[in-house]
């Protein structure tokens, strides 16, 4: 029997010129083919090759500096990159930035959707998910610079109802990460922080007659793993990776608490460890952040549902979940992060994505369903910029790329929506006391603007939805009738200024 099991330089050697290429990641190094991509690195810088190929990708894959996006960050490795975040990878964001390469975004959920969809030989993913956003043909296709001339998505109807199609395209080689492959080459995600969509991805190389090459960290004996430990069946793999230094993070060689592995005992003691760490987090000093979120936190029991389905974005929202775990109060919600995990302790930073001590793991397609579904009650998110309608910018800033992740799939379909963040950056001082939040000096950069440069979240469009949208801010600084007209209407936390900025 020919074995698939090789080198990361030779897996590298099957990919070609012009190959749309499908990654997985989720930032901070969770479920990343690091070594996979870094040799593909090598062999582009030695020889050239490959050249032009299409990158597509759900989520953030990178550190900032050299790791995951930043690995393709090569003029002429690639032509074009649809990505659903792109911070991670400042590289990647310049090259987008000078029309080097062809850049475009696609809301998170629709890509890992998508995926399923191509796999499955559909015509393309039809959903309601990023109507009258940035990714709607109307408003922009979901192109980024003036290099990107085709539209990602074309508006239907159907019963007399208007829907995205998100056109389907051959996926020519997947990389995807997991834990151990046997003999056979079946994949298990056994010691994995998440499952992401690394399932829908190999799906859709497998069917567009493509390659689906397979890091892991451990090759196992034939028969070693049970048929419900199989995540990817070897009928769909064709190159497996072996890679022994494999990380749970960029950082962490290995955590059981991150793959949800402990049980009894170990995990009483494990979350009575986070539960204290939680509890100091919550206690921290009196900031802008802080009040945001004890305002936010009012929220979250006045959905109407005894125990909410509730999702945190990352960024300003991390003090809502710090504060709910300090006061214990983990058991009145079910906690989803739109990666598919459910329950446990959220990590935040460059760690957003990771959980300690998950009470679930899906993937990440079917997490989205849920979502779209309208399975979720509240989201806690942040926001680059809003303007007078109520709408939202999180995908490009100062004319930077930055993408959405999932912040379309879960701001369009939670059915309340609180957007949580400073009403300005760079140079902002307040002063804090007497129950009051004092601006001393106001930022440079306002993220109350008249118009946002990108439609992520469209403010006339929710209330035609019907959902509950509030904006909680550190500073209340402009007209009440604006406050007014974005459902600002509680100013407990804050300290007024009548000062209209428009």
């Amino acid at each position: 029997m020919q074995t698939k099991f090789m080198s990361a330089a030779q897996a590298v050697q099957l990919i070609k010129d012009g190959d749309t290429v499908g990654l997985m990641g989720g930032g901070g190094g969770l479920m990343e083919a690091t070594h996979v991509f870094e040799a593909l690195q090598a062999r582009f810088l030695s020889t050239r090759q490959p050249q032009n190929l299409t990158v597509i990708h759900a989520l953030g894959i990178g550190d900032k500096k050299t790791k995951g996006m930043n690995c393709f960050a090569h003029e002429g490795l690639v032509r074009r990159v649809i990505g659903g975040h792109w911070v991670w990878s400042p590289a990647m964001q310049q090259l987008a930035l000078d029309n080097k390469i062809e850049a475009y975004i696609l809301p998170g959920g629709v890509s890992s959707q998508l995926m399923r969809e191509i796999g499955a030989g559909r015509p393309g993913l039809i959903t309601h998910v990023g109507l009258g956003t940035v990714c709607d043909p109307r408003q922009g296709g979901g192109r980024m610079n003036e290099a990107a001339q085709v539209d990602l998505a074309e508006v239907i109807v159907i019963d007399g109802q208007q829907w995205l199609r998100y056109k389907p395209f051959p996926i020519h080689v997947a990389i995807v990460r997991a834990s151990a492959a046997d003999e056979d080459g079946n994949i298990s995600f056994e010691h994995e922080a998440a499952n992401l969509d690394a399932q829908s991805l190999a799906l859709a190389a497998r069917n567009s007659r493509g390659i689906v090459i397979v890091q892991v960290k451990e090759r196992l004996p034939q028969g070693a793993l049970k048929a419900r430990e199989v995540r990817i069946p070897a009928a769909w793999v064709d190159a497996i990776v072996v890679d022994p230094d494999q990380q749970t993070t960029y950082d962490i060689a290995f955590d059981p608490a991150f793959s949800g592995e402990l049980t009894g005992g170990e995990r009483a003691i494990s979350e009575a460890a986070d539960q204290a760490r939680e509890v100091a987090a919550g206690q921290e000093a009196f900031s802008e952040r802080q009040a945001v979120a004890r305002r936010a936190y009012r929220e979250l029991f006045n959905t109407g549902k005894a125990r909410p389905v509730i999702n945190y974005g990352v960024g300003v929202p991390d003090p809502v979940a710090k504060l709910i775990a300090a006061r214990n109060e983990q058991h009145r919600i079910y906690q989803t992060i739109e990666h598919g995990t459910y329950g446990g302790t959220l990590m935040d930073g460059v760690l957003f994505g990771y959980a300690r001590n998950a009470s679930a793991m899906i993937d990440a397609a079917t997490q989205f369903d849920f979502y779209g579904g309208g399975g979720l009650d509240i989201a806690f998110l942040g926001f680059g910029e809003f303007d007078e309608l109520g709408s939202v910018n999180v995908s490009r800033l100062g004319g930077v790329t930055v993408g959405p992740g999932g912040f379309i799939d879960i701001a369009q379909n939670a059915r309340k929506v609180v957007f949580c963040g400073p009403f300005a950056a760079k140079g902002v001082q307040l002063q804090t006391g007497d129950g009051q939040m004092r601006v001393l000096r106001h930022g440079a950069v306002r993220k109350l603007v008249k118009q946002v440069d990108q439609i992520t979240f469209s403010g006339p469009q929710g209330l035609q939805r019907g959902q509950q949208v509030l904006y909680l801010l550190d500073q209340m600084d402009f007209a009440p009738r604006l406050a007014s007209q974005l459902n600002i209407t509680d100013r407990s936390c804050y300290l007024a200024d009548p000062q209209s900025h428009f």
